[in-house]
């Protein structure tokens, strides 16, 4: 899920806008583009408040860049695969449809034309969530000092969700500002319960 509640989906990736029309529907042009943002948003909010939660209590930048890249595995494994099931599903469902519709016309063979791709659904949902997840890694992943460290996730995360805000309002023609600080202040509120529910638990032992 992106920040801002919306589910990611690539499923329009497979049915791009109809040519020659003069008033293009800017809900259906560029769709697959702008699930692509929301789900590198949700990679990028995903791994920074994770990686913010660890340094919350551990110092170590070994072990918040690790927690980082396990939480960008772990992340862009489970888009791929809910998203490889959510469209197989689908696939199904619209094959069993226009064999019916065959059927009623005397059989032949299914025209599978326009159908939905489930392994390029789920190739783009890992790859958009990998390529948000490693903004803050990146950005991490040099850094020696604690609170430099924190400081340099959370601003480089506050960064990239401003440009995901504006390409995402972009595309679809909607409100840059009112995308921009919805997105920002979602990614925020995300990073500070994080770090403010670990910072609850004490960090003897860990």
């Amino acid at each position: 899920m992106a920040p801002n509640g919306t589910k990611v989906t690539v499923e329009s990736i497979e049915n791009p806008e109809p040519k020659g029309s003069e008033n293009p529907d800017y809900s259906q042009r560029g769709q697959w583009l702008r699930a692509a943002v929301l789900g590198a948003s949700d990679g990028l909010v995903s791994t920074a408040s994770l990686m913010v939660g660890v340094g919350a209590v551990k110092g170590d930048a070994k072990a918040m860049v690790l927690s980082g890249f396990a939480g960008l595995v772990a992340g862009a494994s489970s888009m791929a695969i809910g998203e490889f099931v959510s469209v197989s599903s689908q696939l199904d469902i619209e094959v069993a449809q226009r064999k019916r519709e065959q059927m009623s016309k005397g059989g032949g063979k299914v025209d599978r034309d326009g159908l939905p791709s489930p392994v390029r659904a789920a190739a783009a949902s890992a790859l958009a969530f990998a390529v948000g997840a490693m903004v803050p890694l990146l950005a991490a992943g040099f850094i020696r000092s604690h609170k430099v460290r924190l400081g340099v996730v959370a601003a480089a995360a506050s960064v990239a969700l401003v440009v995901f805000g504006w390409v995402g309002a972009a595309l679809g023609r909607a409100s840059v500002g009112r995308s921009v600080v919805r997105v920002l202040v979602g990614g925020w509120m995300a990073m500070a319960v994080t770090f403010g529910l670990v910072r609850l638990f004490p960090s003897t032992g860990l």
